[in-house]
C-alpha cells in the first residue's frame, strides 16, 4: 500500500471517531499552549528589560563595591564599603580617566516616607536629580529639580514620583511641603510625571534626595553603594573601563585583579546577564510545561490501544484482502502522528493568541509597554515535539494492531 493510501485510510479512521480524536489531542494542545505562552512571555520580558536598559544610555558604566557576585557565597561582598569620595574624585580626574564625561555616586535608603500621618513605602535614593532627569528623559511636571549646589550643601530637599505624591498628598499641592524620611524633614521641590517601571526603577514610587544628605543625615556612612559614570561614546567604553579599573586598583593597593574590591558593569554586561537569566528561567519553565506533552502522549497511547481493540474486525478484514503487517503498522502509527501534529498546530494558534492577550493584560496591569514576542523557535519545537510524542507513544498500539492474527480478528465480536 502506498503512503498516500495509508494516509487516506488513517484520516478516514480519525474522522470516524471525531470526539475520541478531539479528546486524544487535548493533552497535546495544552502542552504546546503552555510552551508557547511561557517562551513568549519570557521573551517579551527580556525585550522589555533590554529596551529599558538601552534607554538609559549605551555609554553608561556602573561601578559597584565588593567582589562581583558569582554565587550565593559572594553576596556578603556586595555590601562592601570600598567606594568612597576619594575614588569618585580620582575617577573624575581627566589624567586618570580621560574619556570619562562625568560620574555621580548613589546610595539607597531603606524605610518609608511620611507626611502628617500618611505613610508610604517608597524607593528612596540618594542621587543626583539632574542625572535622573537626563537618564530617564523625565522632567518635573510640578516644581523643579534640586541642583548640584544643593548636593554640595547637603540640603534637605527631595523630588518625588507621582504615586508618592498621590499617596501622601492626594489632590493637594506637594511642592513646598515637607515630607519626613527617617525623622528628618525634606522639602519637596519637584514632582515627576507618571512613567511607571523603567529598568530597575519604578519612577512613580521614587524619592530622590541629594546623595550627600542621604549619607550624612539618613545613613551615617562615608561610602557609596554605587558610582554611575558616562563615557564620551560607545567606542571608548572598553578603554574607559580599563582606566577605571587601573585607577581604583592603584588607590586600593590591589595588584591581583582577582582580589578586586569593586566591579565594573557596562550596558553590554547587564544585557548579557539579563539574557542569561531569562534564558535559564524560560528553559526551566518550558521544561516543566513539556511534562504535559508526555502526559498527553500517554493519553494518545491509551486511546490508540482502545481504538485497536474496537477495530479488531476491521484489521482482520484488511489483512484478509492482502494488507501486510507493515501496512497496518503504518496506518495506526500515522494516525497517532497526525493526531499529535494537529494538536501541535492548534496549540501554536491558541498559544500565540493567549500570549498576545497576555502581553496586553500585563502591559495594562503593570503600566508598561509590554512587547508581544512570538517564539518561532518555540512554535517549531512544540510542533516537532508533539509529532515525536505521537511517533513514540503510537508505536506500541500500532505494533499491537499489526501483529493481530487475521483469522482471530475476523472472529472478533
Amino acid at each position: 500500500m502506498t503512503l498516500k493510501n495509508t494516509f487516506k485510510t488513517a484520516l478516514t479512521g480519525l474522522r470516524a471517531n471525531k470526539m475520541r480524536s478531539a479528546l486524544t489531542i487535548l493533552g497535546i494542545v495544552i502542552g504546546v499552549v503552555a510552551i508557547i505562552t511561557v517562551i513568549s512571555v519570557s521573551q517579551g520580558a527580556e525585550n522589555l528589560i533590554l529596551g529599558q536598559i538601552e534607554s538609559m544610555g549605551a555609554n553608561l558604566i556602573i561601578i559597584r563595591p565588593g567582589r562581583e557576585p558569582k554565587g550565593p557565597s559572594d553576596m556578603a561582598e556586595v555590601m562592601s564599603n570600598s567606594l568612597k569620595e576619594r575614588d569618585l574624585k580620582a575617577l573624575k580626574n581627566k589624567k586618570n580617566v580621560p574619556d570619562l564625561l562625568d560620574a555621580v555616586p548613589a546610595v539607597a535608603v531603606p524605610g518609608t516616607v511620611s507626611w502628617e500621618g500618611e505613610t508610604f513605602k517608597a524607593s528612596v535614593m540618594g542621587w543626583s536629580a539632574e542625572w535622573l532627569s537626563e537618564m530617564f528623559n523625565i522632567y518635573p511636571e510640578e516644581g523643579t529639580l534640586f541642583t548640584e549646589q544643593d548636593i554640595k550643601m547637603a540640603e534637605s530637599v527631595a523630588v518625588i514620583g507621582s504615586r508618592v505624591k498621590k499617596e501622601l498628598f492626594g489632590l493637594s499641592d506637594a511642592v513646598g511641603r515637607k515630607i519626613k524620611i527617617k525623622n528628618r524633614n525634606f522639602k519637596v521641590v519637584g514632582v515627576l510625571p507618571s512613567k511607571g517601571q523603567v529598568a530597575m526603577f519604578n519612577l512613580d514610587e521614587i524619592v530622590v534626595v541629594p546623595h550627600s544628605t542621604a549619607q550624612k543625615y539618613l545613613l551615617g556612612i562615608d561610602y557609596y553603594h554605587e558610582i554611575l559614570a558616562k563615557a564620551k561614546n560607545e567606542q571608548v567604553i572598553p578603554m574607559v573601563v580599563a582606566d577605571i579599573e587601573r585607577t581604583l586598583r592603584e588607590l586600593h593597593g590591589i595588584e591581583d585583579p582577582a582580589k578586586d574590591d569593586f566591579y565594573v558593569m557596562t550596558q553590554t554586561d547587564i544585557a548579557e546577564r539579563v539574557g542569561t537569566i531569562t534564558g535559564i528561567l524560560s528553559l526551566l519553565l518550558a521544561s516543566l510545561a513539556a511534562i504535559s506533552l508526555i502526559v498527553g502522549g500517554v493519553g494518545v497511547m491509551n486511546i490508540m490501544l482502545v481504538s485497536v481493540t474496537e477495530r479488531t474486525r476491521e484489521i482482520g478484514i484488511r489483512k484478509a484482502v492482502g494488507a501486510r503487517n507493515k501496512d497496518i503498522l503504518n496506518q495506526f502509527l500515522l494516525e497517532a502522528v497526525v493526531l499529535t501534529a494537529i494538536g501541535g498546530i492548534i496549540g501554536i494558534i491558541l498559544g500565540a493568541t493567549l500570549s498576545f492577550a497576555g502581553s496586553l493584560v500585563l502591559g495594562r496591569v503593570l503600566s508598561l509597554d509590554w512587547p508581544f514576542a512570538f517564539p518561532v523557535t518555540g512554535a517549531l519545537l512544540g510542533l516537532g515535539v508533539s509529532a515525536f510524542v505521537g511517533l513514540v507513544f503510537g508505536i506500541y498500539p500500532a505494533r499491537t494492531a499489526s501483529k493481530k492474527n487475521p483469522i482471530e480478528a475476523l472472529r472478533y465480536e
